[in-house]
């Protein structure tokens, strides 16, 4: 008997990475982990900012006009990124939107009740999803963009070029390659985290907020301490 099928998502680790001198943000890991054919790799860790996540939603809109997708944690003008609270209220808003828009309204309220083990498909909700959920996660999971942004170190307008062909790669190739730069998949649990890749694995600061020591991202921004978001 096959097996069921499963998404994973979660969003973890919120970084402080320097923009220029006088301007920083925040940055986090998307892990995915999963058994989907409709998923070039099975299991992925990229980094993205706020600003990523909000091109994101835009673009699935655009090209899924039918489709009611789930809100984004809001811009607080008042945000500080050396503020725990806020860092930790915007990663799960994040992970709320990514958990809605993978697996549907239903699942990801089972899923954000029970959680997600690496490695083992999420409990089955006892309500089955409504067929707007359904179709809603067929329409994303069709959009290329959706795994580029999962599953590549493109940005915003490299993904734009590669998914309308103007690129010399293929988005298969662009994640293979983005797969074959970074292999590693994080336990959830911080516990015995090793500290063996300098993009993702430096040590987290005091205040819970992990200051990168490497020059650059894994998605090319250089990394430091600040005060502002952009």
């Amino acid at each position: 008997m096959p097996s069921q099928e499963f998404v994973s998502v979660w969003v973890r680790d919120p970084r402080i990475q320097k923009e220029d001198f006088w301007h920083s943000y925040i940055d986090y890991e998307i892990c995915i982990h999963t058994n989907s054919m409709c998923f070039t790799m099975k299991t992925s860790c990229v980094r993205r900012r706020y600003r990523e996540f909000v091109w994101l939603r835009q673009r699935l809109q655009s090209n899924a006009l039918l489709v009611e997708l789930p809100e984004l944690p809001s811009k607080n003008l008042f945000f500080n990124m050396n503020n725990r609270q806020h860092v930790d209220q915007r990663r799960q808003g994040l992970e709320d939107f990514l958990r809605n828009s993978l697996l549907g309204p239903v699942r990801a309220r089972v899923a954000a009740i029970h959680g997600f083990t690496p490695g083992a498909p999420p409990p089955v909700s006892p309500t089955p999803p409504r067929a707007a959920g359904v179709l809603q996660n067929a329409l994303l999971l069709s959009d290329s963009s959706l795994h580029l942004f999962l599953q590549s170190h493109l940005n915003s307008e490299d993904i734009e070029a590669c998914v309308s062909g103007q690129t010399k790669y293929s988005v298969e190739e662009a994640i293979h390659k983005f797969a074959l730069m970074n292999r590693r998949f994080p336990e959830e649990d911080e516990e015995g985290k090793k500290d063996n890749d300098v993009d993702y694995d430096s040590e987290s600061s005091s205040s819970g907020l992990g200051h990168s020591s490497d020059d650059s991202s894994s998605h090319g921004c250089k990394a430091s301490p600040a005060l502002q978001e952009s």
